[in-house]
């Protein structure tokens, strides 16, 4: 009976789970349905737009034309006109000098025949009608200005669609997640010279299987990439050596316990140090999933490179801070400490945490405690109240701060078990905080990515590639431009879909 009942228990849990499946891919299609009617509204009115611009475009080339004929036809009509203006007078002039002369034949007086002998001969000779000259200035021929578009209406008939290009394939074997960083690499299908660069969008998403209608967040994209290959990068942040305790040596790679740190600076401090003791930590290496290229997105900010020394970590408050402040978005990041570490805190601190004030002990400071000395202790901690922790103190802890929402959660980072939820508003952007005490500690990246194409894909990336707390992931999908752009401007194919 129980066997049966655990068997019909995993029947309904399968078809809960198919059913959910099937509400979003339904959803996923009505605002598919939905986006083709958005969608052929935009391309109809881009061709419309297209179509009005060639019909200005030959207007104004026919006006053009039309005008030259115009100038042409005026320019010829005026020369002709002088022409036969001109004509027209010298044939008067020289129609009357020949009816002088057929008068002068009939004169028989001799001296009066050889005065108007004379007249005529110098009459002859500057007559109009022999200095003009009897060729046309322009002619009837008006060929140089005729057109044949048989070419023209040849390259009409062929316009058409902006040939798309063929997807982008992603070459799985080639892509990394590594620390707080992602690479991508894809392939055309054939190689086709006329594309000029990529397009890389890409969005978060807290879910695995199909796209998800609701609660998605925005596609991210990334243009003009002229290689088959892009790397995302989260933000990184270092360690604050400006304001960290005189007992804790920041190196470039690390921070390391100094017993001798602040001799005779610091008589507080020289008092109460651990001879013979050492830590370490190693660098930061931290997630962000919030850590985007664009500048309309940044939500992290760098603190100033030099803090005066009343800021320092001073007395019992073995702190270090990291130098890049959370204002917005979900960051993450793994805690690693070591078997001799005995004492150490990881949380987040406002900027203002003052020199004294030690983690989880402030209302501007959160943070999980592990105290391994005499008396064994795992808390979590918050304005002076401690909350114990019943579960095994994991080998490494996983910090995830959803700044939007309020939200920092802490996890085993080996088998995502959530240790402890703070939830409050913060009223201000908040830093990576730490104390630690005797022993080694390491702070790793870990980044999950899925890269959304026709199948399921998660790269095995290196040995440090994980999947983030809540199934928290990534997805993406690579497009491509041709050179001649064309005005299809709003052409974004979806093509990793």
């Amino acid at each position: 009976m129980d066997s049966q009942k655990d068997a019909l228990q995993r029947i309904i849990t399968t078809l809960a789970n198919k059913n959910e499946e099937l509400n979003h891919f339904i959803e996923a299609l009505n605002h598919t349905l939905g986006r083709v009617q958005v969608n052929s509204t935009q391309v109809v009115s881009d061709l419309e737009e297209e179509f009005d611009t060639l019909y200005s475009m030959l207007e104004e080339m026919k006006q053009s034309m039309t005008g030259t004929i115009k100038q042409e036809t005026v320019r010829k009509s005026h020369e002709l006109q002088n022409q036969l203006t001109q004509s027209t007078s010298a044939l008067e002039s020289a129609e009357e000098l020949l009816e002088f002369a057929n008068n002068a034949l009939h004169i028989t007086d001799e001296a009066e025949f050889t005065k108007a002998a004379k007249q005529i001969k110098d009459r002859v000779t500057m007559a109009p009608a022999f200095r003009l000259t009897m060729k046309p200035k322009a002619t009837d021929n008006m060929t140089h200005l005729m057109v044949d578009f048989s070419h023209e209406r040849q390259i009409l008939q062929g316009l058409n669609f902006l040939p798309v290009p063929r997807a982008p394939e992603i070459v799985l074997g080639d892509c990394l997640v590594m620390d707080n960083e992602v690479t991508v690499t894809w392939r055309m299908p054939m190689e086709d010279s006329k594309i000029d660069h990529y397009i890389l969008e890409y969005r978060k998403t807290n879910h695995e299987g199909l796209p998800r209608v609701k609660d998605e967040q925005c596609w991210e994209l990334l243009d003009d990439i002229k290689t088959t290959e892009h790397t995302l990068q989260a933000f990184n942040f270092s360690f604050d050596s400006a304001s960290s305790h005189l007992n804790l040596k920041v190196e470039d790679r690390g921070v390391e316990w100094d017993p001798q740190g602040g001799k005779g600076l610091d008589s507080k401090v020289k008092g109460k140090e651990n001879k013979g003791s050492s830590a370490h930590f190693t660098n930061l290496k931290n997630m962000s999933r919030s850590g985007t290229p664009s500048p309309k997105r940044t939500s992290v900010s760098r603190s100033p490179a030099t803090r005066g020394a009343r800021d320092r970590f001073t007395g019992e408050s073995y702190t270090v801070l990291g130098d890049t402040s959370i204002e917005s978005g979900q960051h993450y990041w793994e805690v690693k400490p070591q078997k001799d570490c005995k004492s150490y805190s990881v949380g987040l601190a406002y900027r203002n945490l003052g020199k004294f004030d030690q983690l989880g002990k402030t209302n501007n400071t959160w943070c999980i405690h592990v105290n391994n000395w005499l008396q064994n202790s795992f808390a979590a901690k918050h304005n002076n109240k401690a909350k114990n922790l019943d579960v095994p103190v994991p080998d490494s802890i996983g910090v995830y701060c959803d700044f939007d929402r309020g939200q920092l959660a802490f996890y085993n980072a080996e088998n995502k078990q959530l240790l402890h939820t703070f939830k409050m508003k913060f009223t201000q952007p908040v830093v990576p905080a730490f104390m630690m005490n005797k022993g080694l500690m390491g702070v790793e990246q870990h980044e999950g990515v899925v890269w959304r194409s026709d199948s399921h894909y998660r790269p095995a990336g290196s040995q440090r590639s994980k999947k983030l707390p809540e199934n928290r992931e990534w997805a993406g999908r690579v497009e491509q431009q041709y050179i001649p752009a064309g005005s299809l401007s709003g052409l974004r194919h979806l093509l990793l879909r």
